[in-house]
């Protein structure tokens, strides 16, 4: 039987995709990134919106970063003004505090795989040195 969606499932979803258009058309503001809205969790009683954001750059960013730092101020102080568009856009009653959070997952992920591809490359290595040793 499939899988029923709560209401806060719902709403976080539309927020998600409402977000990723307000930001990427209605911020003007050029200290703000590239912009990506990996995930947004609703609390049960809609008081709060977590948005996890990550940040397209060529290098590896963590949340201390000036740049990560800048556009999470950019969207902290942009946040009344995507919470009365959310509001206007979703037709909700009460819409949640938008608390806005960088996704640590991204970069933890492109580490961790960076790491796998070392031990495989290491080990194809130490496989292929066994294999020339053998051979005279």
């Amino acid at each position: 039987m499939p899988r029923e969606f709560t209401r806060a499932e719902r709403i976080a979803d539309q927020i998600q995709r409402e977000l990723a258009q307000l930001i990427q058309r209605e911020v003007k503001d050029p200290r703000l990134g590239m912009v990506n809205i990996s995930e947004v969790r609703v609390t049960r009683d809609f008081g709060y919106a977590d948005i996890y954001i990550t940040l397209l750059s060529t290098e590896e960013l963590t949340e201390e970063s000036p740049e990560v730092q800048q556009s999470l101020e950019v969207l902290r102080r942009a946040s009344g003004f995507l919470r009365g568009h959310l509001g206007r856009s979703m037709r909700l009653r009460v819409v949640p505090e938008l608390r806005f959070r960088f996704d640590r997952l991204a970069g933890q992920s492109r580490h961790m795989e960076s790491l796998i591809r070392q031990a495989v490359e290491s080990d194809r290595q130490k496989h292929d040195d066994e294999g020339d040793g053998g051979e005279d």
